[in-house]
């Protein structure tokens, strides 16, 4: 049975980004829409994406996408009492570190980067680029991969993204989610450590299957075909459970 799928894409980027994976899950059979980061902490944009979101199956997110895409299965479970699958790639509940959810960025390392991005946005775009490439033996290669890809962000949309990665901790809705939910992290991840992968095995949510794979933090753009096989697995697994 193919699946609607929404997928989200990361911070920074731009849904480019994502385009191969979008084409390999589609070959598969599934449809797939994909779209770009939004603010969530505006209620009425929130909104429109939930309402938009219930017409999906599957919602899949990368990295901040992953995060958005854990309020909008939250969003539509709490308002249509309807679970929807949850995926995410690269992706912490909690971002920025705090005494609760300390494998995650330390506070002083995001705030010497936010104030960067302020200073310099362009520059600082372009470590961030890097970043998500690093840590593995590629990591040149996919940088300019990952160049040609980038498409220009406003730079309030960007400000919005800072905002939510600070501000969010998710760990709550996973460890209640009643649906299915699948969460792939890189081993060599720069910007998400892969012992969250650890952290959420511990919460026992019901049906939570978390998985650790070799790459970095862009292992969605760059790892395509394994992750479509990854998400497709995941997929056939639940279909035949439930």
């Amino acid at each position: 049975m193919n699946q609607k799928i929404l997928l989200i894409t990361g911070w920074g980027g731009g849904t480019k980004l994502l385009g191969a994976l979008q084409q390999a899950l589609q070959n598969q059979g599934h449809a797939v829409e994909l779209i770009n980061i939004f603010n969530a902490l505006d209620e009425a944009e929130l909104q429109r994406q939930t309402e938009k979101a219930k017409a999906f199956d599957v919602i899949i997110g990368w990295s901040l996408g992953g995060q958005l895409a854990t309020l909008l299965v939250d969003q539509i479970s709490r308002q249509y009492q309807q679970q929807r699958v949850l995926i995410t790639l690269a992706s912490n509940p909690c971002f920025v570190a705090n005494d609760a959810w300390q494998t995650a960025m330390p506070q002083m390392t995001f705030q010497s980067f936010k104030q960067s991005f302020e200073t310099d946005a362009i520059e600082t775009l372009k470590k961030f680029g890097y970043m998500v490439c690093q840590g593995v033996e590629s990591t040149k290669a996919d940088f300019v991969k990952l160049q040609s890809l980038i498409q220009a962000q406003k730079i309030e949309l960007l400000q919005d993204g800072l905002n939510l990665l600070e501000g969010l901790n998710l760990v709550d809705i996973l460890k209640s989610y009643a649906g299915h939910q699948y969460h792939l992290f890189g081993k060599q991840d720069y910007l998400v450590s892969y012992k969250v992968l650890d952290n959420l095995q511990k919460l026992d949510a019901k049906f939570l299957q978390a998985e650790l794979i070799s790459g970095s933090h862009g292992l969605p753009v760059f790892q395509v075909e394994l992750i479509t096989d990854k998400i497709c697995q995941y997929l056939q697994k639940i279909k035949q459970t439930s």
